[in-house]
């Protein structure tokens, strides 16, 4: 493997078909994040399922997608990233068909376990592919385009599946996926050559195991333990006890193994660490703070669905355009001020978010929601070009499998999370507020009070029980946009453990794509 200067850009025909191929397969993938929440309601009357059994119909796609997305890389030597890729798209567009035939809860959550299966590996090559075909000075423009569409995905879901969801049927939120997919395949098929197989490749089997448990009872963990109060629950502690054992035996078995699944090493390269860290973080802010809006939009202000989609839109408009700039400014500005301005931009944001009441003006939600997509489009590029700056070329496979896992687990964390939390707080703050609500309170003996929430009177303690809610649950969600803001401010000193190549020369960035 040759090295080669900073400023010979890789000799690869048709770079950008090859581009447009894997960003639509990227799409594809992030779409379906987000895309079928909007349909639950509609599904579950389909399949006859309880509120608590709809909800495998998501779980069961993040359990099987996260177990799948470190072994990509070793899949890729194994049998080459082209083949995989083509199997991936191939076999996600399969699962996406039989969710939408599916007649019963068993059916849909079974395809949709096989479509998590197929999807987790469309990122992690994707993201491989325009590595390899990007020189180092490039690479932040094309780590622009492939953060558009992971990170743009999950705002568009909401959209696109409330208005198939309205205008056609929920089937349709899986539909969707057959031209895209079959776009991608053959641009694939076309365009894009077969990298080196490495037939001596061997999977560690316990090591994959148990990171597969591990992460497959953390899943569990979180996304269960709400619905079933916690620790009181023997199947949460028993998820937990499971997770933490796995997790241990992983971990040893990773350090001590001679050859293990994960490669030690990538460890020891400090901004690929440091990287994996940040973007877990990264994680858990912003899908975090997506999946508050939401619910705030369409609970608490009324918003019907697609409206409340089209409110959140400008938020993938600033990560967009900021992306874009982004890609520009890389090598010529400092990265880690890029991550801070980033980080700043996303803190200002949710503090705005903290004075919100259901009263804010739909401008406010749009402006405020642009500044944290332009926070996150000044994190995402700046983060994942440093990530894997000075990685060698032959770790990279394995280390975007691990660098997306990172950021899938703080997906699905800081969601659990700050779900748990507006339900706790809710109950907590309804408490203290009904402390206050007690016939002896001299408010209520205005007019106004006695004719509308006279605690004295059954009508009047369900409406003062109404408004006692209202209120706890709008102080819950101000909670949540401080936890975030707390957690985007606590990150900016691990800028200072990241560190700038001495000379683009200095990387590696040989080319595995023949």
């Amino acid at each position: 493997m040759s090295s080669a200067s900073a400023s010979d850009a890789p000799v690869v025909a048709n770079r950008g078909a090859i581009t447009a191929c894997v960003i639509l397969a990227v799409i594809m993938q992030a779409l379906d994040t987000t895309i079928a929440n909007v349909a639950l309601p509609y599904i579950q009357g389909s399949v006859s399922a309880s509120a608590d059994q709809i909800n495998w119909v998501l779980t069961s796609y993040i359990v099987a997608a996260a177990i799948m997305t470190p072994p990509s890389g070793f899949l890729s030597a194994k049998f080459g990233r082209k083949r995989v890729l083509l199997t991936a798209i191939g076999g996600f567009v399969a699962a996406s068909v039989l969710c939408g035939f599916a007649q019963s809860l068993p059916q849909i959550v079974a395809f949709r376990l096989m479509q998590g299966l197929f999807g987790a590996a469309l990122v992690p090559l994707s993201q491989g592919i325009l590595l390899d075909i990007y020189s180092v000075e490039e690479r932040g423009k094309a780590m622009a385009l492939f953060g558009v569409s992971v990170m743009v995905g999950p705002v568009l879901g909401p959209v696109i599946g409330g208005w198939l969801t309205d205008h056609i049927s929920w089937r349709w939120v899986f539909y969707i996926n057959v031209p895209i997919g079959a776009l991608a395949f053959m641009g694939i098929v076309v365009f894009v050559k077969e990298t080196k197989i490495d037939a001596l490749a061997k999977l560690d089997l316990f090591g994959f195991s148990m990171l597969s448990l591990g992460i497959a009872s953390l899943q569990l963990f979180l996304d269960r333990g709400e619905q079933l109060d916690w620790f009181s629950s023997g199947e949460i502690m028993i998820e937990a006890l499971v997770c933490a054992g796995a997790f241990y035996l992983f971990l040893v078995h990773t350090f001590t193994s001679e050859k293990s699944f994960v490669n030690p090493r990538l460890f020891l390269d400090q901004n690929f660490a440091v990287s994996m860290l940040f973007i877990f973080i990264v994680g858990v802010t912003y899908l975090a703070s997506l999946a508050l809006m939401t619910p705030y939009l369409q609970t608490l202000m009324g918003y019907p669905v697609v409206t409340a989609g089209i409110v959140m839109g400008p938020r993938g408009l600033g990560t967009m355009v900021c992306m874009f700039l982004v890609g520009r400014l890389i090598g010529k500005v400092d990265t880690r001020w890029l991550l801070l301005l980033g980080l700043g931009l996303t803190a200002w944001a949710m503090y705005e978010m903290t004075g919100w009441t259901p009263d804010v003006s739909q401008w406010t939600i749009i402006s405020v929601g642009f500044v944290q997509g332009a926070g996150l489009g000044f994190l995402f590029v700046p983060l994942t070009t440093i990530a894997f700056a000075t990685l060698p070329a032959q770790m990279r496979g394995e280390g975007t499998g691990l660098y997306n896992l990172s950021r899938n687990i703080g997906s699905s964390v800081g969601i659990s999370v700050v779900s748990a939390l507006i339900t706790e707080n809710t109950q907590s703050n309804h408490a203290s507020i009904a402390a206050y609500v007690t016939p002896f309170n001299h408010a209520f003996a205005a007019p106004a009070a006695v004719q509308s929430v006279d605690p004295l009177t059954a009508i009047g303690r369900a409406s003062l029980d109404g408004i006692i809610t209202l209120q706890a649950t709008i102080i819950a969600y101000i909670d949540d946009f401080k936890l975030l803001m707390l957690m985007s401010l606590c990150a900016m000193p691990l800028v200072i453990l990241l560190r700038k190549p001495a000379t683009p020369a200095a990387v590696d960035h040989s080319i595995a794509v023949e």
